[in-house]
This record gives C-alpha cells, sequence and structure tokens, in this order.
C-alpha cells in the first residue's frame, strides 16, 4: 500500500491537539460502543497519531526520535515522552542503530504492525467479502461468502457474523479494534442506520451497526461502499480531490475533496449512480426513470460495455464539471472484467467534453488500484485511519 509524504498527513479539528482521547483494546463491546477489557492502544493526543503515522510510513527501517521530532516539529523531550509511551503498549518497538554521522548513533523505532488489527466487511447484494487487515494495512486474511440480501436481516446478519467471527477470534494473539462495514447505500453512516438500499426497501431504517456490534462483542462502523473505498485510497497515497466511481450490481461515487472523505451533512453524498441522465429513460429501482445506474447495467446486461463505458462517462463528466476534481477512479466487478474498455470509454467522455469546454487537458481516468478487495480494504480503514490521525470527513 503506497503512503503518502508526511505533508500529506491530515490534521483533525484544532482542538484535537489538546485533546486527550483513548482507543481501548476490544474483548467485549455493547451495542453503545462502550468497550472493556485489555488496553492495547493508548494515544493520548493527536501528537501521538502523527509519530505513528509517520512510522508506519518508514516502514521496517524506521525513524529516530529526532528524525520524527524535525518532521512533527515536536520538542526531542515531547516525542521521547510519546514513543515511551507507545514502546509500553507494543505499538512501537527499537528497529536497531542507525548509521552514525559523526555522533552517537542514534536508534531507530518502527510500528509493530502485529500489535492490533481491524476486520473490514463488504456486504454486496449478493456477495460477502472479508478481510483481517494488521495495522499497516496489510491483508492477513480473507474469507468470502455468497449472500442474498433480499432474504432478511436475520439471514444476512447470520451470514456476515459467521465470517467475521472467524476473523474477529483468530489467532489467541491476534488482537482485534473492531469491524469496518460497507455496503450499498444509502445510510446513515452517523448512526449507522441503514435506509432504503436500492432495490431492498425492506433494510430501510434497520440498525444494522448496533446489530452486528451486539452479535459480534466488538466496535463496529458503517460507511458506504464508495466511502470505503475512497477512503482506503486516501490513506494508501492518492491525493488531491478525486472521485471513486464503483460498477458492480450498483453504481455509486466516494468523493475525496480536501483531503478528506466528502459524505454531506446528512452523510448522503455520492449517490452518483441516482442522477437522471435521460428522462424518458427506463425505469430505476429507486423510483426515477432514466438514471445513470439503470443505463449502465442495462447495458452491461445486453453484453455492449462500451455504451455501459459512454453512459457511466457522461455521468462522470458531469461530476467533474460540478466539482472540478482532479481525477476519476474506476472500480467495482463489473469494471474490473473489462478494465481497458471502461478505461477508454470513460475517458473518451471526458475528453470531448473538456475540448468543447475549452479546458487545457481533460481529467484523467485510470483504474483504482486494490482491485476485488478495495472495499473491504477501505472498510477497515474506517478503524485504523483515525489511530493515525487521518480525518475521514
Amino acid at each position: 500500500m503506497r503512503r503518502g509524504e508526511a505533508s500529506s498527513v491530515s490534521s483533525a479539528s484544532a482542538s484535537a491537539n489538546a485533546e486527550e482521547w483513548r482507543v481501548a483494546g476490544i474483548r467485549a463491546a455493547g451495542s453503545s460502543g462502550a468497550v472493556s477489557g485489555v488496553n492495547l492502544l493508548s494515544l493520548r493526543s493527536h501528537n501521538a497519531a502523527l509519530l505513528l503515522d509517520l512510522l508506519r510510513g518508514a516502514g521496517r527501517a524506521g525513524m529516530s526520535r529526532l528524525e520524527l521530532a524535525e518532521r512533527t516539529g515536536l520538542t526531542p523531550q515531547a516525542v521521547s515522552k510519546i514513543t515511551a509511551r507507545l514502546r509500553e503498549d507494543g505499538l512501537i518497538a527499537e528497529a536497531g542503530r542507525q548509521a552514525s554521522t559523526g555522533g552517537k548513533p542514534r536508534t531507530a523505532l518502527r510500528l509493530v504492525p502485529e500489535a492490533g488489527h481491524a476486520v473490514g466487511l463488504q456486504v454486496d447484494r449478493d456477495e460477502l467479502r472479508a478481510v483481517l487487515v494488521d495495522l499497516t494495512g496489510e491483508v492477513v486474511a480473507e474469507r468470502r461468502a455468497a449472500l442474498d440480501l433480499g432474504a432478511g436481516a436475520e439471514a444476512v446478519l447470520d451470514v456476515v457474523v459467521d465470517e467475521a467471527q472467524v476473523l474477529v477470534e483468530g489467532p489467541s494473539s491476534t488482537a482485534v479494534l473492531g469491524v469496518g462495514v460497507a455496503m450499498p447505500g444509502p445510510l446513515d453512516h452517523t448512526h449507522g442506520v441503514l435506509h432504503r438500499v436500492t432495490g431492498f426497501p425492506e433494510w430501510d431504517g434497520f440498525p444494522l451497526r448496533d446489530a452486528l456490534a451486539r452479535r459480534l462483542g466488538v466496535p463496529v462502523v458503517l460507511d458506504k461502499d464508495t466511502n470505503a473505498a475512497a477512503l482506503g485510497l486516501a490513506v494508501g497515497g492518492e491525493v488531491g480531490a478525486f472521485a471513486y466511481l464503483h460498477l458492480g450490481t450498483g453504481l455509486g461515487a466516494g468523493l475525496v475533496l480536501g483531503g478528506a472523505v466528502h459524505r454531506g451533512a446528512r452523510t448522503g453524498a455520492g449517490e452518483f449512480g441516482h442522477q437522471v441522465v435521460q428522462l424518458d429513460g427506463p425505469p430505476c429501482p429507486c423510483g426515477n426513470r432514466g438514471c445513470v445506474e439503470a443505463l449502465c447495467l442495462a447495458a452491461v446486461a445486453r453484453d455492449d460495455i462500451d455504451e455501459a463505458a459512454r453512459v457511466l462517462g457522461e455521468g462522470a463528466a458531469n461530476l467533474v464539471g460540478l466539482l472540478d476534481i482532479d481525477l476519476v477512479l474506476l472500480g467495482g466487478r463489473t469494471v474490473t472484467a473489462d478494465p481497458e474498455r471502461f478505461v477508454r470509454g470513460v475517458g473518451a467522455v471526458l475528453d470531448t467534453r473538456a475540448r468543447r469546454e475549452g479546458a487545457s487537458s481533460p481529467v484523467p481516468v485510470r483504474i483504482a488500484p486494490g482491485g476485488a478487495r478495495a472495499v473491504a480494504e477501505g472498510a477497515a480503514q474506517l478503524l485504523l485511519a483515525p489511530l493515525f490521525g487521518r480525518t475521514q470527513d
């Protein structure tokens, strides 16, 4: 996973520097998210998160305390105090001595990836993909299972819990911070409640986050699949303002603006697939006619990938024109089944639109890194990103 430069580390709110906060290791948690059990992580300030993020980017070679002080602007005394606590918590360890430049050799510190893990779940309309990742975001275990989102809440929860439980329990040495869940929207990220998932209105109002937290016994974070993927891409090194367009069993977008995932005031941003581009077009399960999603999926169903790419490009061009973003990334199983045609088709529409509008160059289009695991890995980052001082919204 690519890491951004230290200068791209996102800051939390200004008050976060003074605020003390703690993330505990998980043994059990109620539906409210209250945590009990072994204290694994004790990050008492935003500064500790910044140090962890730098050490994560430094890899096994690590960094000296003096380097950490220079990169963060903290005093060497403050760095020594924070790193001593992080070593006590088992989050960092010595990585050996660096070569001397004339003085006493400096001891390098490194992140301990196996000190904590997070589970990421992609709950799609017909499939569940689950990953267990360490603190660096590296996938250490993966599971997949068939799923029918229309089978009802209890049946779906049974599948999700069974597969997640294998990863949550894992080896006895695995400390799991929690579970990130990514699924089609719309949904309420803040309260962990689903809305009318397109094609599955029976899920409207279901408190999925709390239901899973009760059954799994660990904290759970819920977000849209596209937002989770976009977060994973931003943490992995994608910079600037970009849109992640996900075409699989449905179509949605994850937006990163100003270095953070943009969810909107009601956490509803990114319902990209339901912009109407043909007033008299075919009906869409959302209730409208001529939605980009309906037109794309209809073209895919008749194996007209070039038309699907063209329609996706028209929707992408509207998004580029509205937000003036720097990059369009494509993902989802339908795109990855024929990536070159989708990149070519979407790119052609953006190129035509840019020439017509007199733009100096079209917005680039490429396939998002991460492949089939991009959403599940991004779901795990819903838990990990805040530990490293990376804001999500």
